[in-house]
């Protein structure tokens, strides 16, 4: 039963790392791209949450998920043409400073419209209950989740490494200046960036709502994870990203078994470790913007 019960955490471990992938991923490249800190990031991931929740009241469970990233990905391109453009050239803490703004705003507005208390989020009738193999059981939803992200993690890949966008996006991350020179303009490529980043963390809310509580400060309680995860994983690396998300999600999994008390204390040893070993991080670059 102990086997049992260590398996079954791991498997919950990879569920968590594929929900901190999905924040992470888009924090990662935005930084990377734009060398902006977006501390607003949690405030799409819960507006992504609360959107499904009402789209899905009117037109289902499947429409909420497919329709709130799009409307939050059209709020990305609001925020990154009247506000990270400003700052792309500017030093980053005074991104920092206004994104942390736009996130407190952002959480007062979904508690005047929404309300302060949480929300009940359902998920689709046919995935309710678990699997059973043996001793071992594992929730169908999860299951789905997990199914999901890996067909969306294998989607940025092929975008990122099999196109011309995703070929122009990694040069602007190592040599902007030489993209410069052959006359490439980075700014649509970073409106795309932002408009892929914020619509993933709304693909977050939409679907880990219903096995997480919908509420107004919800982003700002995830984005600590996010960029634990971007730290370990290493900047301008899109495998470091998802080998530090699988480390921290089976990490604090493993320690839900063996040390429960600690468990949400994992991730920030692990990242201790890490950086101790690799300041740069798990897969890290040398980024010329930076450096």
């Amino acid at each position: 039963m102990e086997l049992t019960f260590l398996l079954e955490q791991l498997v919950n471990g990879l569920v968590l790392g594929g929900y901190y992938l999905l924040l992470a991923l888009g924090l990662s490249l935005i930084f990377s791209v734009g060398g902006v800190v977006n501390l607003a990031h949690g405030a799409f991931y819960a507006l992504g949450a609360y959107l499904s929740l009402e789209i899905g009241r009117r037109l289902g469970w499947g429409a909420g998920v497919a329709l709130s990233p799009v409307a939050v990905g059209v709020l990305g391109i609001l925020f990154e043409r009247f506000l990270l453009r400003r700052f792309y050239t500017a030093d980053p803490i005074l991104s920092l400073l206004v994104t942390f703004g736009l996130a407190l705003l952002a959480e007062q507005a979904i508690r005047m419209l929404w309300g302060a208390a949480p929300l009940p989020s359902s998920m689709p009738p046919g995935f309710k209950g678990n699997v059973l193999v043996g001793d071992f059981m594992f929730s169908r939803y999860r299951l789905l989740l997990l199914a999901l992200v890996l067909v969306l993690l294998a989607g940025v890949w092929l975008l990122l490494n099999k196109t011309a966008f995703g070929r122009v996006v990694r040069a602007g991350v190592q040599r902007p200046d030489m993209v410069a020179v052959l006359g490439i303009r980075l700014q649509p490529y970073m409106t795309a960036i932002v408009v892929l980043g914020v619509a993933s963390a709304a693909l977050a809310g939409a679907l880990f709502g219903p096995i997480t509580i919908v509420h107004p400060a919800m982003g700002t309680e995830v984005m600590t994870a996010a960029f634990v995860v971007v730290v370990i994983g290493g900047l301008g690396s899109f495998w470091g990203v998802v080998l530090a998300a699988v480390l921290v999600g089976v990490v604090r999994g493993a320690t839900i078994f063996f040390l429960p008390a600690a468990a949400e204390a994992s991730m920030y040893v692990l990242m201790f470790l890490v950086l101790l070993l690799r300041p740069r991080g798990l897969l890290g670059e040398r980024i010329e913007r930076f450096e």
